[in-house]
């Protein structure tokens, strides 16, 4: 079985190359890899493309606006294109305002079925979510049981970063909390999926198999959290 456990986050992204598109599996709290998104802005890839439920916040905290905030991102693809509170100036709104970076609005919903979508297989799917709307501009319109429906397509990447409770040396992964919004989701769209891991990494056979929730199949690198906690 091949090895999937590295030793450091840095060893986990060095080859990442400029221009990749990578999935963050934001969505606040314990869900975030706050450690692998450390590591990519000490590695200084560019011209990145990210997907993520938002744009990373104003708290000081490790996040994808680390990395806008850096210019490593030149577009963001997310549900939140504007800060939660509009008095806080994020780092994604100041430079999307003055055109240095590039931003795609996309439905919560319609996000989370674009990305299980490419890690189904499945191409594309009509739903219903921004009929009449400028985000269904330019997309094909189809009737469907008497609603209108727009045709929206599966959003695969390069690479995801993912943040688990618990893994095993196969792979396995068991979630908890909000990491169960869309790192279940990301860690089977992408062609390299990269796992920080909040505890001990068990030997193969040690999760009980009904309490699995991604497959090690698609998992290809992962990093223990050391028990410092510390981003590195």
């Amino acid at each position: 079985m091949r090895n999937k456990i590295l030793q450091n986050f840095d060893a986990a992204v060095a080859d990442i190359p400029d221009g990749a598109t990578i999935m963050f599996a934001e969505f606040g709290g314990i869900g975030s890899p706050q450690n692998l998104i450390a590591a990519l802005n000490r590695q200084g890839a560019t011209n990145l493309t990210g997907i993520s439920n938002n744009h990373g916040g104003t708290d000081g905290r490790v996040d994808v606006g680390t990395l806008v905030e850096a210019g490593q991102i030149k577009k963001m693809i997310c549900a939140f294109t504007a800060p939660t509170h509009p008095s806080q100036v994020t780092p994604f709104a100041r430079l999307f305002n003055n055109g240095e970076i590039e931003g795609e609005l996309v439905p919560q919903g319609t996000l989370a079925e674009r990305i299980r979508s490419a890690g189904a297989g499945i191409g594309g799917f009509f739903t219903p979510t921004s009929v009449h709307t400028e985000l269904s501009d330019g997309k094909e319109h189809r009737e469907i049981g008497g609603r209108v429906h727009v045709l929206e397509y599966a959003l695969p990447a390069d690479y995801a970063f993912i943040r688990a409770w618990k893994a095993d040396t196969s792979g396995n992964l068991q979630f908890r909390l909000t990491q169960r919004n869309f790192n279940p989701i990301m860690a089977t769209a992408a062609k390299i999926t990269i796992v920080e891991v909040e505890n001990e990494i068990l030997p193969a056979g040690q999760l009980d198999p009904d309490e699995i929730h991604t497959p090690g199949v698609y998992v290809d690198r992962m990093v223990a959290i050391p028990t410092n906690g510390i981003w590195a």
